[in-house]
Parts: structure tokens; sequence; C-alpha cells
């Protein structure tokens, strides 16, 4: 059986090789430096930023040399425990197909008319859905862009029956492509990038995911904002 500090520094090890390798980051790169770089781009690292430097620096007390031979302490069960969870994360981190994905969503066609998909928004229940035209995602139909899309109708004096009766969706969302509410991912897209995704766009309200991650592609399940806290439960209890 491997010893505990053993263990901790094999997985000291397989972190900084890991995260060098993904952000190409030269060798002459402190270990500390490289969380501070990765955390600006993996959500894993900067959830765990502080305790990964932390971890890094008793590192240094365990070992006594620079091939990690002599082992001069060994670090508590609970320490190897939390720092082998970081590691399982970091290096094989959970696709969200396998995890988070809802496989159990619907989608429409934008042929569809306006009137028709706010009535099975509100019959379903579903606030986000992918709109296709034949086999293309060319859109979301999103219940609170919708609502305001139909305020603004409203203001603007327009008859909202006759705008709700003759309009497809394809034409409503016409009217919200300049904002960026949704997006796609390939299959292989993993917890972190999810979480990277709503980071870096505020505005993102769901994220459909796709085999390769086009357009061209039938969706395999979507992930919503909503999904954010579930995410970091996830993440708090997984072990590989």
């Amino acid at each position: 059986m491997e010893s505990r500090a053993k263990r901790f520094i094999n997985c000291y090890n397989q972190i900084d090789q890991a995260l060098r390798m993904q952000g190409d980051i030269s060798k002459s790169i402190s270990y500390t430096e490289v969380i501070r770089k990765a955390s600006r781009t993996n959500a894993i690292v900067k959830k765990y930023e502080d305790a990964l430097i932390d971890y890094g620096r008793l590192r240094n007390a365990i070992v006594h040399s620079a091939d990690n031979t002599q082992v001069i302490a060994e670090p508590n069960q609970d320490v190897v425990d939390e720092f082998e969870k970081i590691c399982s994360l970091i290096c094989t981190p959970p696709l969200a197909v396998d995890t988070i994905c809802n496989k159990n969503f619907a989608s429409l066609q934008s042929s569809e008319i306006l009137k028709d998909v706010v009535e099975y928004i509100y019959q379903s229940g579903y606030s986000s859905i992918p709109i296709y035209r034949d086999s293309m995602l060319i859109g979301v139909a999103n219940a609170t862009k919708i609502t305001r899309l139909l305020g603004k109708k409203i203001y603007q004096k327009v008859d909202i029956n006759k705008y709700l009766e003759e309009t497809t969706m394809e034409v409503a969302l016409k009217e919200l492509i300049e904002d960026n509410y949704y997006t796609i991912a390939n299959e292989k897209t993993t917890l972190d990038k999810i979480m990277q995704l709503f980071a870096e766009n505020r505005k993102l309200l769901l994220i459909v995911i796709t085999k390769n991650g086009t357009l061209l592609e039938k969706p395999i399940g979507i992930v919503t904002a909503g999904d954010i806290m579930e995410i970091n439960k996830i993440l708090d209890n997984y072990i590989k």
C-alpha cells in the first residue's frame, strides 16, 4: 500500500503536469504560478485555487529533494483524500453528458407560429426550447426573452393578437439574434468547461450539447443556467 506522502506527491505531479499541458505552460514557471494562470480559464482550478496553492506549499514541506525521493513528513488522511478528489476533477473531469446534461427536453421547428410556441412553453413548463430549421439550430425560444419581445410589441402599439397568430418563430428569433443567450458544445465538454462558459457570458441561459458541437446535428441534451448549483454539488462530491 502506498504511503499517504506518496499518494499526495502523485497528485501534485499529475496536477502540475496536466495543467502545464492544458495551458502550454513552460516548466520554468512555478507550480503556484501555474495554478494562478490555470484559474483564469479552468473553473475547477478557480474553485479550489487557494487549496491547490496551500497543497503546493505542503508538498515542499513533505519532500526534501527535487526528485521527491526524500520524504520528511506524512500528510493526514483528510488532506490526501481531498487532494485526490481535486486531482480527479482536474485530470479526469466529469463530462456534462454523463452528469448534468438534461436529455429529456423539447425542440421545435422554426415554422411554428409564435402563439403555439408560447402556449407550448406554458403547458410543458420548459423555459428554453431549441429552435431548428429542418436539422439546423437557429436559436432558442426563451420564455423571458419572448415576454420582453411581446412587451416591446405592445409598447409599439402592434396588434398583439395578430402578431402572435401570424409571426413564425423564425421571424421572432431575428429580433433576438443580437442577444447572445445560448451556445453549443460537443459531447466531450466537461463540467469545468460548462462552468467557464457561464462565467464568461453572464447572459448565457442555455447550452445545447451535440455530438461534435455543430449547428447541423441533433441535440443530445441541454444545460441551463439553473443547473449551476447542481454542477457545484457534483464537483463537491465527485470521486473518480
